[in-house]
This record gives C-alpha cells, sequence and structure tokens, in this order.
C-alpha cells in the first residue's frame, strides 16, 4: 500500500482561487460564530435586521452585534424593555414605526451615539420627556407622526440634537408647543407639524413669531397647520396669524385707566346701595299699605 502512494504523482500547491475562497469561507463562518445568529422570523443581511409585518408582541430577544439597521416597524410591539439597544453600538436605523407603543424606557439611547434616523411614528405616545433622546446626538431625522394621543412635548425633549434636520409631529393631539423646545436646534430644515388641534392662544404667540421668521430656510406644512381655537381663529392656518392677531395680548392699562374703573366701580356701589335702600322703602309701605287695608275689612 505504502508504494502504492509513492507511485502516485504529486497534485502540487494549491490554485491561489482555490486558497482565497478557502480562506473566505473560514472568515465568514468564524464572524457569524463570533456574533448572535439571526433572531427567529427576523432576516439578516449586511447589517440589516428586518423583522417587520411579524405580529411581534415583544422586541426580539439577540440580535447581530454589528446590526446597522433594525426594523421592528407593522408589529404589536407595546414597550421595549430597558437596555435594549446598549450592546448595538453601530445602530443607525431604527424603524419602530406602526406598533402599539405608549412610552419609551428611560436612557433607551443612551449608548446609541451612532443613531440617525428614528421612526416612532403610527404608536400610541402619549408624550415625550426631557430625556427621551438623551445621549443621541447623532439623530437627524426623527418622526413622531401619527400619535393620536400625543399631549405634551418637554420643552428639553430635543436638547442636544444639534444635527437633527427632518422632525415630524404632524397628526397628534399637541395644542401647545414650546418655542424652547425647538429654538435649540440649528440644523432643523423640515419641521411638520400639521393635523394638531391647536390653539393658538397668547401661549402660542412665540412660537409662531420664531417659525415665521424661520419659514424661507426651514419647510413647514403651512397648509395643513390649522387653529383649533379659540373660537374667533378657529379654522384658520396657523402662519396666517401676524402680530396683529395678537394685539390684545399686549393689552396694558395707564393710570388713568385705573382711576376710570376705580370710579366706575364706586358709581356701581352707590347705584346699588341706593337701589336697595328704594327697595326696602317700597317693601315697607307695601306691607303698611297692606296692613291698613286689612284693618279697614275688618
Amino acid at each position: 500500500m505504502g508504494d502504492t502512494w509513492a507511485q502516485l504523482p504529486w497534485p502540487g500547491p494549491p490554485h491561489p482561487a482555490v486558497l482565497l475562497v478557502s480562506l473566505l469561507l473560514a472568515t465568514g463562518v468564524m464572524h457569524a460564530d463570533a456574533g448572535t445568529s439571526c433572531p427567529v422570523l427576523c432576516t439578516c443581511h449586511n447589517q440589516v435586521v428586518d423583522c417587520s409585518s411579524q405580529r411581534l408582541f415583544s422586541v426580539p430577544p439577540d440580535l447581530p452585534m454589528d446590526t446597522r439597521n433594525l426594523s421592528l416597524a407593522h408589529n404589536r410591539i407595546s414597550a421595549v424593555p430597558p437596555g435594549y439597544l446598549t450592546c448595538y453600538m453601530e445602530l443607525r436605523v431604527l424603524d419602530l414605526r406602526n406598533n402599539s407603543l405608549m412610552e419609551l424606557p428611560p436612557g433607551l439611547f443612551l449608548h446609541a451615539k451612532r443613531l440617525a434616523h428614528l421612526d416612532l411614528s403610527y404608536n400610541n405616545l402619549s408624550h415625550v420627556p426631557a430625556d427621551m433622546f438623551r445621549e443621541a446626538h447623532g439623530l437627524v431625522h426623527i418622526d413622531l407622526s401619527h400619535n393620536p394621543w400625543l399631549r405634551r412635548v418637554h420643552p428639553q425633549a430635543f436638547q442636544g440634537l444639534v444635527q437633527l434636520r427632518d422632525l415630524d409631529l404632524s397628526y397628534g393631539g399637541l395644542a401647545f408647543l414650546s418655542l424652547e423646545a425647538l429654538e435649540g436646534l440649528p440644523g432643523l430644515v423640515t419641521l411638520q407639524i400639521g393635523g394638531n388641534p391647536w390653539v393658538c392662544g397668547c401661549t402660542m404667540e412665540p412660537l409662531l413669531k420664531w417659525l415665521r421668521n424661520r419659514i424661507q430656510r426651514c419647510t413647514a406644512d403651512s397648509q395643513l397647520a390649522e387653529c383649533r381655537g379659540p373660537p374667533e381663529v378657529e379654522g384658520a392656518p396657523l402662519f396666517s396669524l401676524t402680530e396683529e392677531s395678537f394685539k390684545a395680548c399686549h393689552l396694558t392699562l395707564t393710570l388713568d385707566d385705573y382711576l376710570f374703573i376705580a370710579f366706575v366701580g364706586f358709581v356701581v356701589s352707590i347705584a346699588s346701595v341706593v337701589t336697595n335702600f328704594l327697595l326696602g322703602i317700597t317693601a315697607n309701605c307695601c306691607h303698611r299699605w297692606s296692613k291698613a287695608s286689612e284693618e279697614e275689612e275688618i
């Protein structure tokens, strides 16, 4: 047997292409072993994890460590556990639209420093707290539209998001938005606020004045943003209101006004006293006349 093997010709060194393919396959296997495997019901390809439209009630527990694009859209997810994104340092895009989220845990984006695009539209969020986007300073696009229960945005909700360019707050339940929530966004280019029940009272004047000054370089859905109240401006486009519309908010009383009001109050008081006195006399006279009439009949 040994003589037989000795007589066989030596095949020579392996072809370089064969070595390259073998090396790539080995590298791929090692890389797959080093990270977490693709979650059940999801597809994973080129750092994109797609778990959309799978009727998920909770987020998948483990993702590949190098995930850059994560889609959890069109599911029934009602909560995201605290620290869920801690290990995914490469995450750039997170799509959570069309779920049942009512709130997000504090510090969810604490380690998502590279996150640029966040979609939270079509959920049931009721408020945007001050610490919601803390440390996510790389955010460029935030979509919070179509959250019908969204009633409040904290004045410091978007603090530190200097790279934010697109913000969508349309079709929610917002009646008021603080100027402080927006004036710290120097890079804002697109702002969508239409479809909300805005109450265009005196408290809205600072925000509207700020928006009018930025309308040239900040695209806004001015045609869709309308006032729901007060009654005198109901249905009016939000951006049609001018300084004249808020003139009553700046009325101040002079000394003459206060003296006139005091005089009118004094006159009304005297008139009230005189009226009561006359009514008392009249009632007393009627009582005496009635009593005298009864005595005459007897």
